[in-house]
């Protein structure tokens, strides 16, 4: 089967959406898939257009300077319309069986496009939520205008895409409460290769020596140093230690936007000659500097985006074996089983932290058995070998649906077999308030008698028909009411109903058609 993925960005950028790329390719390359790899313009590639990184081929989206970046959204915009164009080159050129869009939005809105013109199947995966990634960065704040437009950009997707897949169980919860049926989100969790984290192996004395870090009982983090790791928790939380205990050091393995803060926050607390920072390392050398620290600290703050979204950092520590303490936020929740794979702390406090590394640091004797109680779990739930496997399911279901008129794409089913509503199971008829075209596609009208009398296929299956009703229902004489024309039930005739609110503002020309033609027909009815 082919598989073509649309990616944000990828190797040889370092980052834990890179790092989750690259493993699921490589297995589904085991597994026996074809896979073809497109990063849209933010994977900042310059004019090439392929790039070979760690045995992977990327096809990039080169960018080419516009006008349009001085508006609000102009960029995006751009960014959008080239991916757009790429993506169509190569459906044309290779011809996938299934599109695999992965987050952000940005990215499966040309794929969605893309995807119906070429009558391709189109499999979302969110690894995070746009909107709350951006108030992150500090780009926008929740609630604002931009947020509210991001969301629904989202939603809007997430209810066209055939499938969506997402990481963990948070972001599954998330996606279904928007609209999405349960039985079209599938998880398939972060995960680890444990033949690349090797269990028990002793310290490199020489890289210990390099580092300063010789007798000295160490705490670490490895990572990006982003705003919502809460890395200044862990040094306030250090500092606390570093008090009562002189052999103690911090060891902060990458680089990020709080890198500088982090170094003058240390600097100020008088430790900076007790807090290492090592810069960026190659992905291939992050064994070896693990395997320096005794304590592993994720001390995440409490946000949207860490309450929902599952990380990387503790299945690594497990496969290996090492001591971690985590904040209680929901990705940690749904990963660490406290004081069985690792330990858990309140999020957002500096003192809970300092508090837990000092209870881990003096029960050593139990480390052996929640080392291998990790590892444990790792190799029983958390391989890429069975994360990737769930995608067998996904790419089968939507790659043999049928798009079914007024149903969308049915699952499993062939050509000629589901072509009614006693055809197609319950939870795949359409929404009663919910237009669709001839292939499936979900319109919206805000008016449900609408549709109840305009012989949509979609409403026909909603209440269990197999036909669109047969038009407008013929109405008897119009009763006399007060306040209507004396000559009106003779006429046969009733004053003209005034369109719904809705209707009546500039947004909705469509549906203002839609009622027109809607009016005509009753009084052609009525008429005969």
């Amino acid at each position: 089967m082919r598989i073509l993925h649309v990616l944000d960005h990828s190797l040889p950028l370092h980052s834990g959406y890179t790092f989750r790329t690259a493993a699921i390719l490589r297995e589904q390359h085991v597994q026996g898939y074809e896979t073809l790899q497109l990063t849209t313009p933010r994977q900042n590639g310059g004019d090439a257009t392929e790039e070979d990184a760690d045995s992977l081929r990327f096809h990039r989206t080169p960018l080419a300077p516009g006008g349009l970046d001085a508006l609000p959204g102009g960029r995006y915009l751009r960014e959008m319309a080239a991916t757009a164009r790429r993506l169509d080159d190569l459906l044309t050129q290779w011809r996938p069986d299934v599109v695999h869009a992965h987050s952000p939005v940005l990215n499966a809105l040309p794929a969605l496009r893309v995807a119906r013109r070429h009558g391709i199947p189109l499999v979302y995966e969110v690894r995070a939520l746009w909107e709350d990634a951006a108030v992150d960065h500090g780009t926008t704040r929740e609630g604002s205008l931009r947020y509210r437009a991001s969301r629904a950009l989202e939603s809007w997707v997430l209810r066209r895409a055939d499938h969506v897949t997402t990481i963990c169980e948070g972001l599954r919860r998330e996606i279904v409460a928007r609209g999405v049926p349960a039985g079209r989100v599938t998880m398939i969790p972060n995960a680890v290769d444990p033949r690349e984290f090797t269990f028990g192996v002793p310290a490199d004395a020489a890289l210990r020596a390099k580092l300063g870090l010789a007798g000295k009982r160490v705490i670490g983090f490895a990572g990006s140093f982003y705003g919502y790791e809460g890395l200044d928790l862990l040094v306030d939380a250090f500092a606390t230690l570093a008090r009562k205990r002189a052999g103690l050091a911090l060891l902060l393995v990458g680089g990020g936007p709080q890198d500088e803060a982090l170094r003058v926050q240390a600097a100020a607390r008088g430790l900076a000659d007790r807090v290492i920072f090592t810069g960026r390392i190659p992905h291939s050398d992050v064994q070896r500097y693990y395997e320096l620290v005794d304590v592993l600290a994720y001390p995440r703050r409490s946000m949207r985006l860490t309450e929902l979204v599952t990380p990387l950092k503790p299945l690594e520590a497990m496969a290996q074996g090492r001591m971690f303490v985590a904040s209680d936020v929901g990705g940690h929740r749904e990963l660490v089983r406290d004081g069985e794979t690792g330990f858990l702390f309140k999020a957002g406090d500096a003192d809970a932290l300092a508090t837990t590394i000092a209870k881990v640091l003096d029960d050593e004797a139990s480390w052996p058995h929640i080392a291998r109680a990790g590892r444990r779990f790792i190799e029983d739930e958390r391989t890429w070998s069975a994360s990737v496997r769930r995608y067998r399911d996904v790419y089968g279901a939507v790659a043999t649906g049928v798009r079914v008129p007024g149903v969308g794409l049915v699952a499993g089913a062939t050509a000629g077999t589901a072509t009614s509503a006693a055809d197609v199971p319950l939870r795949h008829r359409a929404h009663p308030r919910r237009r669709r075209d001839a292939d499936g596609h979900a319109r919206h009208s805000r008016h449900p008698r609408l549709h109840r009398r305009s012989g949509c296929a979609g409403d026909a299956l909603a209440h269990g028909r197999d036909h669109a009703p047969p038009g407008p229902r013929r109405r008897g004489p119009a009763r006399r009411r007060p306040g209507r024309h004396r000559h009106a039930a003779a006429l046969h005739h009733r004053p003209r109903r005034r369109p719904p609110a809705a209707f009546q503002r500039g947004r909705h020309a469509v549906a203002r058609r839609q009622w027109r033609d809607l009016q005509l027909s009753r009084s052609r009815a009525r008429a005969h």
